[in-house]
């Protein structure tokens, strides 16, 4: 009888197995139907009302899915299309927040910021600064979503994002990235020569998050391009010894206080070339400072560009960092609070965006193989938006910076030509 009903079940599984089998072959053939069919009304939209009166159904400023400047979205990490499909630069947004020391909020900072940029798109996006657009032919740009990151483990979700981060590293950059015949904008093929296997690699434009997310991204760079020099736009310093911090006594926590401190520990960093911009905030004391120059970093405080201008910091900044791989960490505090209120830890008298610009302009040229901007947290921001609008602009100069070959010469106006000399009175 037991051999009986186990003969039975088995007939059974099979028929419903081969049942399934065939629903499924079903649902493939009437998709496929309804695919045909919508390519076969495609011809026919000159046929229908709207599209014969107002052409095609574009997305405005306001409307449309939420992605930065209305760029091509895909969720890169599942997305079996863009696996083969090679871009220059994804935008990747990394919604992480509990590692902060003040104010959460900054897990909705790659929303905010996606929000902010949709006055922005490829269709008019050329800059009188830059006298160029990031998004031209010659460079792929793509908007990747964002990584799930869980919010409930530390340790998981800094290894979804080196994993995330590590993943979109390996995807391929567009032949023509690297051909002659194209100009070397987009600068992917810059990387070649600055990776450990010699391969061209895209570069990612990561949305934070809190600002302890670019302890993954600089492990996901150090395995491709070895030892990366910072370039940190920051009002604090984040380079604080975990052991003591906020009473912490254990050597693995995570922070956006001491992330660059546990990264000089793992040796991410080149020690001797990495600088900080901007800086402003309450110190301990001077062994801050001291413990920040065994970190390997120099300091441009806010202050010292009333005394050297823009131009100077960036000269500063370039004379530090040398040729090695180069990774540009911006935190939206750098921005004075007055003009960009939506962070967590604010600090009064910072630069204005008019001159972060400058500056972000003048850097273009280095090699540059990651950037990122953090610490936007929109529940704090102005009813206008104030933070995220300020915050998607920055993107749009960090994404010029990585297309161009060097700093712009910049528009200049007519009225500024330098004027006639006029005759004098006994001349005429």
């Amino acid at each position: 009888m037991l051999a009986f009903l186990v003969l039975h079940l088995l007939a059974s599984s099979v028929v419903l197995a081969s049942q399934r089998a065939g629903a499924e072959d079903d649902l493939r053939e009437t998709a496929q139907h309804r695919f045909n069919e919508d390519l076969n009304r495609a011809g026919d939209l000159d046929d229908e009302e709207y599209h014969s009166r107002f052409g095609p159904q574009v997305d405005l400023p306001f409307s449309g899915p939420l992605s930065f400047a209305h760029l091509p979205y895909s969720r890169c990490l599942d997305d079996l299309h863009s696996v083969t499909t090679p871009f220059d630069i994804a935008i990747l947004g990394m919604p992480f927040d509990t590692a902060v020391t003040y104010r959460p909020g900054a897990r909705f900072g790659p929303y905010g910021i996606r929000s902010g940029s949709r006055r922005l798109w490829d269709k008019r996006a050329y800059s009188l600064a830059w006298e160029s657009t990031p998004y031209t032919n010659a460079t792929k740009v793509i908007d990747c979503g964002d990584v799930p990151v869980t919010p409930f483990d530390n340790k998981a979700a800094v290894a979804q994002m080196e994993a995330a981060y590590s993943t979109l590293l390996a995807r391929p950059v567009p032949e023509n990235t690297c051909s002659h015949e194209v100009p070397s904008m987009g600068r992917s093929c810059s990387t070649r020569s600055l990776a450990l296997d010699k391969k061209p690699h895209p570069r990612i434009l990561t949305l934070g998050g809190d600002h302890a997310i670019v302890l993954p991204i600089l492990r996901s760079l150090h395995k491709v391009y070895g030892p990366i020099t910072v370039i940190h736009f920051d009002s604090h310093l984040d380079t604080w010894p975990v052991e003591g911090y906020f009473g912490l006594d254990d050597m693995s926590t995570l922070t956006h206080g001491t992330f660059f401190w546990t990264a000089a520990r793992e040796n991410l960093l080149k020690n001797g070339t990495c600088v900080h911009a901007g800086i402003r905030c309450k110190l301990q004391g001077i062994q801050d400072i001291s413990n920040d120059e065994d970190v390997g970093f120099a300091i441009i405080s806010t202050d010292d560009i009333d005394d050297i201008g823009p131009m100077g910091i960036v000269q500063l900044i370039r004379d530090r960092v040398g040729h090695g791989p180069i990774y540009l960490s911006l935190d939206i505090d750098v921005i004075d609070p007055s003009l960009a209120p939506a962070t967590g830890t604010p600090e009064p008298a910072g630069w204005t965006p008019r001159e972060l610009h400058r500056i972000i302009r003048g850097l273009a040229g280095l090699n540059f193989v990651g950037v990122d901007i953090v610490e936007v947290a929109p529940a704090y921001d102005s009813n206008a938006e104030t933070t995220s609008i300020i915050a998607a602009h920055i993107v749009h100069e960090l994404l010029s910076m990585l297309v161009a070959d060097g700093p712009p010469k910049g528009f200049r106006s007519r009225l500024l030509a330098p004027k006639a000399v006029l005759p004098h009175k006994g001349e005429l």
